[in-house]
C-alpha cells in the first residue's frame, strides 16, 4: 500500500487520485480525458440540434451556430462537468483510499503486535525464546503513560463539573462539597463563622468512614497476628470459591429451563455450602478448616506478631519461614500504605500543598497540614488539616469510654458554673423588694395555701417537679440508643444553660464590670469555647470500623479556594480506595436469563429461519451434553454452522 498517494498531502493537476487531479487510480489506465470529450461533444451537438428544431429560420440566420455559441456551450459544459466530476471522483477516492490503508495498517499491526521493526523483532525471537526480549516493560510504560493523561483528564473533568455545580447553585453547602455517590461515607459535616472573622472566613469540619467490606485493598493493624492474617486470606478464599460455584450453580439452573434463584435463596445457598470448605473442629488435623494449610503450621505461628524479638529469631525455623511469606507479600501494610500513597499524591497533582506530615505507621495515622503552625492567629485564612486513622472495634470502644468521660466532666463543670452564678445572684438580691417571680410567689405562698385547701388541691411546693425549664423532658433511652449514645440531648441543655447563665449575668451586673463578673465572665467564655470544640468533634459512637478521614478546612467564603480544592481531593481519594456501598438488592439484580425474549434482540433479519445470537440467548452446550440427556423440553439454542460461519466471512 505504500504505492498508494496519501490525497491530502498530494496536489497534482495529472498525477492519479492527487488533489486537484483529473486522473484517478480507479480509472485503471482508461483514458479519463477522451471520455468526457465524448460525452460533451454528444451532449452540444444534441442541444444545437434542439436549438435548429425550435427557433424559427429568421433567428437562425442571425445565430452563428457552428462557431461561437457551439463553442461558448462546450466550453460551458466542459468546464462545469470537469469541475463535477474532478471534485466527485477525487473526494472519492480520497475516502477509499484512506479506508483501505488504515485496514491494512490495522491488519499489519495484529500480525505484527510488537513495538520495534520487524526485522529486529525476528532477530531477537531467533537468538532467544519468546521469554526474554519481549515487549512487557514497553507495554507497562505505554500503560502507565495513558494511565496518567487520563487521571489529568479526568482530574480535570471533575474541576470542571465541581466548579459548574457551584456557578448553577451560587451556594456553598454539603452538595457542593462531595458529590451524591459518596455522600453515604459522611460522618459529619457543618459549616460555621470562623470564630475571629465570621463575616468573611467559614470554617467547615467534615468527617467520612469508610467501612471495612468498602475498602478496595484491606487495612490491618500493626499488632495483627500472621495466624490472623494467614486465616483472614484462607476466609477471603473461601468465599471467592463458593461465590463462584453458587454462580455455576445460577447458571445450570437457567441452562435446565428452571427459575433462577432469588437474593436470599442465594444468601442461603452460599451459607449452606460452607461446612464444605471448612468446620469448627479445631483438634483434628484431617479437618476441613486444614485443607489450605496443614494443623501443624498454624500451630507454629501462633500468637506470632509483626516482630520476633531477635534473641528468638532463627531464620531456620518454620515459623521464620511462614512469617517471610507473609512479609514478602505485605499483606500487613498494603491497604494503609495504598491509602497515603493515594492521598498523598492527589494533593501533589491537585496544587494542594502541604508543609507537615506525621505518618504514624505503626499506629495507622497520618495527620497532614497545609502548614506546620497550629496557631490559628498566624495562619492564613485559607488552609486545610486532615487527619487519616483505621479504627477497629477495640479502639472505638476505648474512644467511646473516653467521649463518655469528657461529656461527664463537662455537665458538672457547666452545672458548679451555673450554681455559682445562682448563688451570686441569689447573694445580691435585696429584702426589701420583689426582684423577681420567685419572690413573688414567696409574698403570695399563705394566700394560695388558702386556696388550695379549700379545693383539696396539692401546693405548687408538694408537686415532684421533673422539668428543669430549660429544654424539654428527655424519654426513656432503649436498649439500643444506651449502646449508640448521641448525646443530642445533653448537648443541646448544656449550650442552653450557658445561654442562660450569660444572660443571668447580664441581669446581675447590668452595665457595671466588678471582678466577680469578670471571673464569671472567664469561666463562661471559657466553658464556652470548650464546649463548641467538643461538639464539633466527631462522635465515636457513630463511627464503624474502618479507615476515618477527618478534616478542617477554613476558608475565605467569596473565594472558596480550598473548599473547592479539597472537594476535587476527596472524591478522588474514595474513589481511589472505596469499592463504594453496595446495596445486595441493586448489586445482584440484572435481567434474568430466562426472562430474556426474542423480541427485544433489536436484531435485523428475523424470522421463521433467524437464529438469536444475543450472548444471553444460549448456553455452553459442548460441555453439558451428558447433564442435559435427562431433560425433558429443552430448546437447543445453539447458534448453527452456518451463522457462525457467515459471521467469520463478515
Amino acid at each position: 500500500m505504500s504505492d498508494l498517494p496519501r490525497s491530502p498531502n498530494v496536489f497534482h493537476p495529472r498525477k492519479p487520485s492527487a488533489v486537484g487531479s483529473r486522473n484517478s487510480l480507479a480509472q485503471e489506465g482508461r483514458n479519463q480525458k477522451q471520455e468526457y470529450q465524448q460525452l460533451i461533444n454528444e451532449e452540444v451537438e444534441n442541444i444545437l440540434q434542439d436549438i435548429e428544431v425550435k427557433l424559427p429560420a429568421e433567428v437562425l440566420e442571425q445565430l452563428d451556430i457552428m462557431g461561437g455559441l457551439k463553442e461558448k456551450l462546450y466550453n460551458y459544459y466542459n468546464q462545469n462537468y470537469q469541475n463535477m466530476f474532478n471534485r466527485f471522483m477525487v473526494t472519492t477516492e480520497d475516502e477509499m483510499v484512506k479506508k483501505v490503508r488504515n485496514f491494512v495498517d490495522k491488519e499489519e499491526n495484529k500480525a505484527l503486535a510488537r513495538y520495534t521493526p520487524k526485522e529486529i523483532a525476528e532477530m531477537l525471537d531467533q537468538i532467544a525464546g519468546a521469554d526474554k526480549f519481549n515487549t512487557g516493560e514497553i507495554e507497562k510504560s505505554i500503560v502507565n503513560m495513558y494511565g496518567h493523561l487520563q487521571g489529568h483528564i479526568q482530574r480535570g473533568l471533575n474541576d470542571l463539573e465541581n466548579d459548574t455545580n457551584a456557578l448553577l447553585r451560587q451556594k456553598t453547602d454539603v452538595g457542593a462539597f462531595i458529590r451524591g455517590e459518596n455522600a453515604y461515607s459522611i460522618v459529619k459535616c457543618a459549616f460555621k463563622d470562623n470564630l475571629y472573622k465570621p463575616k468573611t472566613v467559614s470554617d467547615v469540619k467534615l468527617s467520612v468512614n469508610i467501612l471495612d467490606s468498602e475498602l478496595i485493598s484491606p487495612i490491618f493493624q500493626y499488632q495483627a497476628t500472621v495466624e490472623y492474617l494467614i486465616k483472614d486470606q484462607i476466609s477471603r478464599t473461601i468465599t471467592n470459591m463458593i461465590e463462584r460455584e453458587v454462580e455455576r450453580f445460577q447458571e445450570e439452573l437457567v441452562d435446565e429451563g428452571k427459575e433462577e434463584l432469588g437474593d436470599s435463596e442465594l444468601l442461603f445457598e452460599k451459607m449452606k455450602r460452607v461446612p464444605e470448605y471448612t468446620d469448627d473442629d479445631t483438634e483434628d488435623e484431617n479437618s476441613k478448616r486444614y485443607t489450605f494449610l496443614a494443623k501443624h503450621l498454624i500451630e507454629k505461628i501462633e500468637g506470632l506478631r509483626a516482630e520476633i524479638p531477635p534473641e528468638e529469631f532463627d531464620p531456620l525455623n518454620i515459623r521464620e519461614n511462614l512469617k517471610k511469606f507473609i512479609d514478602m507479600e505485605n499483606i500487613r501494610n498494603r491497604g494503609f500504605n495504598t491509602a497515603i500513597n493515594s492521598l498523598t499524591s492527589i494533593l501533589d497533582t491537585s496544587k494542594m500543598g502541604y508543609q507537615y506530615i506525621e505518618n504514624l505507621k505503626n499506629a495507622r495515622e497520618c495527620i497532614i497540614r497545609e502548614y506546620e503552625d497550629v496557631d490559628v492567629a498566624h495562619l492564613p485564612d485559607e488552609r486545610y488539616q486532615m487527619r487519616l486513622k483505621f479504627y477497629d472495634e477495640g479502639q472505638l470502644n476505648q474512644e467511646r469510654a473516653a467521649y463518655d468521660q469528657q461529656m461527664e466532666a463537662f455537665k458538672n463543670e457547666i452545672q458548679h458554673l451555673w450554681d455559682v452564678t445562682e448563688a451570686v445572684y441569689t447573694r445580691g438580691k435585696s429584702g426589701f423588694k420583689v426582684n423577681d417571680f420567685d419572690d413573688l410567689a414567696r409574698q403570695v405562698r399563705g394566700t394560695l395555701r388558702k386556696i388550695k385547701e379549700e379545693a383539696n388541691e396539692p401546693l405548687y411546693e408538694e408537686i415532684e417537679k421533673t422539668w428543669n425549664e430549660i429544654t424539654r423532658i428527655k424519654a426513656e433511652e432503649t436498649d439500643v440508643e444506651k449502646l449508640n449514645r448521641t448525646y443530642l440531648y445533653e448537648k443541646d441543655l448544656y449550650k442552653k444553660m450557658l445561654l442562660r447563665t450569660r444572660e443571668r449575668i447580664g441581669k446581675i451586673f447590668g452595665f457595671q464590670n466588678p471582678h466577680t463578673r469578670v471571673l464569671l465572665d472567664e469561666r463562661l467564655d471559657f466553658l464556652s469555647r470548650e464546649f463548641e470544640a467538643f461538639d464539633y468533634a466527631i462522635n465515636p459512637y457513630h463511627i464503624q470500623g474502618g479507615l476515618l478521614l477527618d478534616l478542617d478546612i477554613t476558608s475565605i467564603k467569596r473565594k472558596k479556594f480550598t473548599l473547592n480544592g479539597m472537594a476535587n481531593v476527596l472524591n478522588e481519594f474514595l474513589h481511589g480506595v472505596s469499592k463504594g456501598f453496595q446495596d445486595a438488592a441493586f448489586a445482584s439484580f440484572k435481567r434474568r436469563r430466562s426472562t430474556v425474549r426474542d423480541d427485544i434482540g433489536m436484531s435485523f433479519g428475523g424470522g421463521a429461519g433467524h437464529t438469536d445470537e444475543s450472548p444471553f440467548a444460549h448456553a455452553s452446550a459442548g460441555s453439558q451434553e451428558a447433564a442435559d440427556a435427562g431433560v425433558k423440553g429443552k430448546a437447543n439454542v445453539t447458534p448453527s454452522s452456518q451463522a457462525s460461519e457467515g459471521l467469520q466471512e463478515l
